[in-house]
């Protein structure tokens, strides 16, 4: 999913009407004033900034891809295939969702951002509106479903060991992709629906209130949304409580089966909270304000920097839901380049340094030197 615009689009736009993506003339009307106001800006509109964008999300997603295939088919590996199997179809999601998208944009800015010389009748737009729902909504899904996986790890070792099966783990992902799909098609039959969104440059869900069911589709989108990042929170800080209290109860072993699963655990957790904090700060802004537009009854498809109807207010959350979409559309190139960097780089580094602070490190490498003095020095799989 790939969304860009500069700040011309904010301040030099002035549209026509409200949008309606079935009638191409209201696009053509709406994308010419958009358009008229760009050209102002001169040399500001360049197709290079999502180009790079693409490139940078399409690289990392499959380096990291092919990392965690590798990884995969080690031997050593195999008390994680569940925690790979979740963080590769994150990376194949986000590596989709570039590929289906990010054309579209680059096609908008070659021309000169008139959506309607991309599209004139509407069926791309809802094209592009159904591709940033679906891969939005299954990061956030995927990384809960890690999040859970990796508390049953912990917290329910026996019971992970004996049931949690990388059938069961595919499984749990095809659902998750089947389910997201059936909740994007929604505007298909009637509820919710996709338009061009303010300043004319990508579609997403309308939070009209005139139609019920855009507001309904729009509040779930939302909701979903926040949920899943608040178990993927919750389940973190479970995971976290139960770490520390076995460090400091130092029940360990030191065996060198114990060793590989601490080391295992400790690297998938920092992982996680990586991608979570990535999820985060990518999309609770966006899931957040579009839940106060809902409840303030405005939506971004009446936003007009120059019509003296729309007061200071309006503006800002408009304002504020463009920079949201646009840092929600980071995500899908970030999350990559964090698995990348805390599999080995910062890794090392963060666990040599929580040693050396912690009250594990003081007492207990004394009496158990278990895994993160010995094991890091160790190619990590």
């Amino acid at each position: 999913m790939e969304v860009t615009a500069n700040l011309c689009d904010i301040f030099n736009y002035t549209p026509g009407r409200m949008w309606d993506p079935n009638i191409s003339s209201v696009t053509r009307s709406w994308s010419s004033n958009v358009t008229s106001r760009g050209l102002e800006c001169g040399g500001s509109v360049s197709v290079a900034f999502p180009l790079s964008m693409m490139i940078t999300g399409v690289v990392g997603n499959a380096l990291a891809m092919l990392l965690i295939y590798k990884s995969y088919k080690k031997k050593e590996s195999k008390r994680k295939h569940s925690f790979l199997l979740c963080i590769g179809s994150l990376a194949l999601t986000d590596f989709t969702g570039q590929l289906l998208t990010s054309p579209i944009v680059i096609s908008v800015y070659l021309a000169k951002r008139q959506w309607s010389k991309v599209d004139s009748s509407g069926h791309l737009c809802n094209f592009f509106g159904l591709s940033m729902t679906m891969f939005g909504l299954c990061p956030l899904f995927i990384a809960s479903a890690m999040a859970i996986e990796r508390t049953l790890a912990i917290r329910s070792p026996h019971w992970y060991a004996s049931h949690m099966r990388s059938k069961a783990t595919i499984t749990v992902l095809l659902c998750i992709w089947g389910a997201v799909l059936g909740f994007a098609l929604m505007p298909t039959i009637g509820l919710g629906q996709y338009t061009l969104q303010w300043p004319g440059t990508w579609c997403f869900i309308s939070t009209d209130e005139k139609s019920p069911g855009n507001i309904v589709f729009a509040t779930t989108f939302a909701s979903l949304g926040l949920l899943s990042l608040g178990t993927t929170f919750i389940c973190n800080l479970v995971t976290i409580k139960a770490l520390v209290t076995r460090c400091k109860s130092r029940v360990f072993s030191a065996s060198k089966a114990s060793k590989q699963w601490e080391r295992i655990t400790m690297e998938t957790m920092i992982q996680l909270m990586g991608i979570m904090c990535v999820l985060v700060a990518c999309w609770s802004p966006l899931l957040v304000i579009m839940l106060k537009m809902i409840l303030n009854h405005t939506s971004v498809e009446k936003c007009d920097p120059s019509s003296s109807m729309q007061n200071a207010e309006q503006q800002k959350d408009c304002n504020f839901f463009l920079m949201a979409i646009r840092l929600a559309s980071l995500n899908q190139i970030l999350d990559p380049w964090v698995y990348l960097l805390l599999r080995q780089i910062l890794l090392r580094k963060f666990c040599q340094v929580a040693n050396a602070v912690s009250n594990c490190s003081i007492d207990g490498h004394k009496e158990h030197p278990i895994i993160l003095s010995t094991e890091l020095r160790k190619p990590l799989a």
